[in-house]
């Protein structure tokens, strides 16, 4: 998905930065278009581009600089490269973290980013979508069909297979090894890598536990932080689970949903507290424990205080919540949910185009759609009128199409860019 936005920037940028986390294919993405490679977190050649950084001046063109974090005056240098030449497609940065030294300049201008992020639904090759978010964008409540086969044990199935894609094909066993081996290196490496020391590990493998059972939920960050440490009469400070989200935020591995705040209409009295997401689903059920079968029994291995509802449609959630965000990108909108200061309406996803006019998005683990569930999206369009450009519930059915009263109902393998 990613590689139509890269290649359309190329064309325009002379410097495209892409973010996200280890594992998600920022390197090989890359490569397929590098002429000439600075592979920063090897520290040969590292040290070679600090003794002559005039190598990005003379290199064949376009020039990857992966890991530029490892380096942080490698962001600079390119910046004023770009300053003295702004021909495009010459520059491409990958970084898997947020460096502790951040580049003097932000390189606003001249640097372009994006977000790379795990494999969507329709990355994976299920099903090949029929619905389009950026038609739905348009507001001209285009025609919803399609049909699929992708069921509820395929969706349980995706949430535990992972969306990254050295992961997801391997065998069950080794794939709950990997995923281990991810988390594990989160807690033993990258928070010092952060300049952050753990003191107690144990509490940090809590906290991100506690954050997978909260994914889709607005539990407060001391609710996570007092889930993380049950039993224990000397509760860690608040300050610990600032720093906890902070660095994860840091290193892409979580993304928080943040609660839509409209500017120019008249709804009031929302709520301000984002969605806890990681950036995988799979992270979070390798985190809680929780395999296929677990997903589709309905055992909820989790904390107890943060069992919110069913934890497979929570996890389900996220995965169209990740797609969604991959889509939204692409059509150049932001994805935010919305949740009244009282609870009594909630929207589980909204996107927003850069005029402020809405798509609302309700996301259901069922095959079908009754009244009950688009009570929500019903009231949202008598408060926002025309501002509401379309409609839809995400569900795990398998057919697409529009209700009588104009809302789509779309599953969610069904649903593309």
């Amino acid at each position: 998905m990613l590689d139509v936005e890269l290649d359309e920037l190329m064309s325009g940028a002379p410097a495209i930065a892409i973010d996200g986390p280890k594992g998600v294919g920022k390197t090989a993405t890359c490569l397929r278009r590098a002429s000439s490679v600075y592979s920063l977190d090897d520290g040969a050649q590292r040290a070679l581009l600090e003794a002559d950084p005039g190598r990005l001046e003379r290199d064949p063109r376009p020039i990857l600089v992966d890991e530029w974090q490892r380096l942080p005056a490698s962001w600079d240098l390119v910046r004023r490269s770009v300053d003295a030449d702004p021909t495009p497609g010459r520059f491409l940065l990958t970084g898997s973290a947020v460096p502790i030294e951040a580049p003097v300049h932000s390189g606003a201008g001249r640097i372009v980013s994006l977000r790379m992020r795990p494999l969507t639904l329709s990355e994976r090759g299920l099903e090949r979508p029929t619905v389009s978010l950026a038609n739905l964008l348009t507001g001209r409540r285009p025609s919803i069909d399609g049909s699929t086969t992708v069921d509820l044990s395929a969706y349980a199935d995706e949430i535990v297979r992972s969306g990254f894609p050295a992961i997801r094909g391997t065998a069950p066993r080794a794939r709950r090894a990997l995923l281990d081996g991810y988390l594990g290196r989160i807690v033993q490496r990258d928070f010092a890598e952060q300049g952050r020391r753990v003191r107690r590990p144990e509490t940090l493998r809590g906290w991100l536990r506690a954050y997978a059972a909260a994914t889709a939920t607005t539990a407060s960050y001391q609710v996570l932080l007092e889930a993380a440490t049950p039993g224990e009469g000397e509760k860690p400070a608040k300050t610990t689970s600032i720093v906890y989200r902070d660095v994860l935020e840091q290193l892409w591995l979580i993304e928080p949903q943040p609660a839509w705040t409209p500017t120019h209409n008249h709804l009031s009295r929302l709520g301000q507290a984002p969605k806890h997401h990681l950036a995988d689903p799979a992270l979070a059920a390798r985190l809680i424990g929780a395999d296929a079968t677990a997903l589709l029994t309905g055992r909820d291995p989790g904390p107890q205080r943060l069992r919110d509802g069913d934890l497979f449609g929570r996890l389900f959630e996220s995965l169209v919540t990740l797609g969604v965000r991959v889509f939204a990108q692409a059509a150049e909108a932001r994805v935010f949910h919305l949740r009244t200061r009282n609870g009594d309406h909630e929207v589980d996803i909204i996107v927003e185009r850069g005029d402020g006019r809405v798509v609302a998005l309700e996301v259901k683990l069922s095959p079908s759609v009754t009244e009950h569930d688009v009570i929500h999206l019903r009231w949202l369009g008598t408060r926002l009128g025309s501002d509401l450009l379309d409609a839809a519930v995400i569900t795990t059915g398998r057919d697409a199409y529009r209700r009588p009263d104009g809302v789509a109902v779309i599953p969610a393998a069904l649903l593309g860019a």
